[in-house]
């Protein structure tokens, strides 16, 4: 008799406290975006300095995400994403005691740090409880992440109303969030250690969610083997699971360092689309159709709507048709709704092509990095840390080359980069596909 599979009640409590982990970073961040114009006053700062000392921010993330990979690994991701949580919280008080450009680029540093490590650190803990489960729940982690960012900006938007000062509400928003993140911690997964038993039963190398035996008892081999699978590695709908870690297959050589690569260069092609949506969608409906402001802030709203809606049906796709569609056939969506953008000549169809492009974009980065933590490595913190950084750069870099392009021709014309961007996502989309387990 075949049973059913359950998830036991120490994994799905971990997941629950991922969610909140990833709720807790978009809070945070949006703790500090909806401070900005605050911040900005109390301590003189110009726009164009704010750009420089954003892309200070960025770089200090993008450090944090390199550290974080081989400290996760070392360490565990459990330990980090405390850790790292912990720094992050902290740092976001830092905006709101500047006292000046010196300070608050070295506040923004601060922060920027320890937000990039928790983006490794949560990702790593995410691939273990996705794992544990069996079935695809990366794209969820990402939507709540969507989710902490709106509360943020709700509460920021009520406390600034209310005329608080900018102090209080961060050093309260921060105290809530370390005290949220001593509670979740515990209840996150463990990482077994790589050993010569875990090298002989891969499934013992996956989690340490709970500290009961697993020996069966001699009345119940067939309910002990059911239970145990749930703890290998696991294989996600139409994708097959991994292979179980081989010696050698955590050092960036070979096929392992090509997968690595690819899986970078996808990242990179999509974040890139979304950061030109996060940054032009709006101006790019006023400049073509002149639009009025209120109108074309609903371009970015039809974006983010979408995209935080399709995350969250994303892991129903990717269980039923696989992750190489779910990047496939999105990327072409998303490529479809850009091609509507640049010939559109009404408002409603270019809203239209946004939406598109938010439903398509929505569930490719959760496929990209449950991959990356699925290469059969013993490093696959470190591996999801190279993939993350690199996509990471994409995000910041498809918002300024759109900005030199408009200097030769039309915001519009220049929607055709990441257009070109997601459809050789929509060509490469193999190199999500996990390789059979041997």
């Amino acid at each position: 008799m075949v049973l059913s599979p359950t998830v036991d009640r120490p994994i799905r409590v971990a997941r629950a406290a991922v969610f909140t982990v990833f709720a807790l970073n978009g809070f945070l961040l949006a703790m500090w975006v909806v401070h900005i114009p605050v911040i900005t006053d109390r301590t003189g700062v110009s726009k164009s300095m704010l750009g420089m000392f954003i892309l200070l921010m960025s770089g200090a993330g993008i450090a944090g995400m390199r550290l974080a990979g081989p400290l996760a690994d070392r360490f565990g991701s459990r330990t980090l994403v405390g850790t790292a949580a912990c720094i992050a919280s902290v740092a976001v008080v830092g905006p709101g005691l500047a006292t000046g450009p010196f300070t608050l680029a070295v506040a923004l540093s601060c922060f920027g740090f320890g937000n990039g490590a928790l983006d490794v650190s949560m990702n790593t803990q995410a691939v273990l409880v996705e794992r544990a489960y069996r079935r695809p729940i990366m794209a969820a982690f990402h939507a709540l992440f969507s989710g902490g960012g709106l509360l943020g900006s709700l509460l920021g938007a009520a406390t600034l109303r209310a005329g608080w000062d900018v102090r209080v509400t961060l050093v309260l928003a921060a105290a809530s969030c370390v005290a949220l993140t001593l509670t979740l911690v515990p209840r996150l997964l463990r990482e077994a250690r790589h050993s010569a038993e875990a090298a002989a039963h891969p499934g013992l190398a996956t989690v340490h969610a709970t500290d009961r035996d697993d020996t069966p008892s001699h009345h119940d081999s067939t309910a002990h083997d059911s239970a145990s699978s749930r703890h290998d590695v696991m294989p996600i709908g139409p994708d097959a699971a991994p292979p179980p870690d081989q010696p050698g297959r955590d050092r960036m050589t070979g096929d392992h360092g090509r997968k690595v690569f690819a899986l970078a260069a996808i990242a990179f092609a999509l974040l890139l689309a979304e950061g030109v949506a996060a940054d032009w969608s709006a101006l790019q409906l006023r400049e073509h159709l002149g639009a009025d402001a209120a109108t074309a802030a609903l371009a970015f709203g039809a974006f983010s709507a979408t995209m935080t809606i399709g995350r969250f049906g994303a892991d129903r796709v990717s269980h039923v048709f696989g992750r190489v569609a779910v990047v496939r056939y999105g990327s072409l969506i998303a490529a479809a709704g850009l091609a509507v953008i640049v010939v559109s000549p009404w408002i409603p169809l270019t809203l239209l092509g946004w939406t598109m492009a938010g439903l398509g974009l929505a569930g490719g980065i959760p496929q990209i990095f449950t991959a990356a933590g699925n290469l059969g490595s013993t490093r696959a913190a470190t591996d999801m840390s190279r993939v993350f950084s690199i996509g990471y750069l994409g995000l910041l870099a498809g918002p300024t080359v759109i900005g030199w392009l408009t200097a030769v021709m039309s915001l519009t014309t220049a929607m055709v980069v990441p257009m070109v961007a997601i459809l050789l996502c929509c060509r490469y989309a193999n190199v999500v596909a996990t390789p059979r387990a041997q």
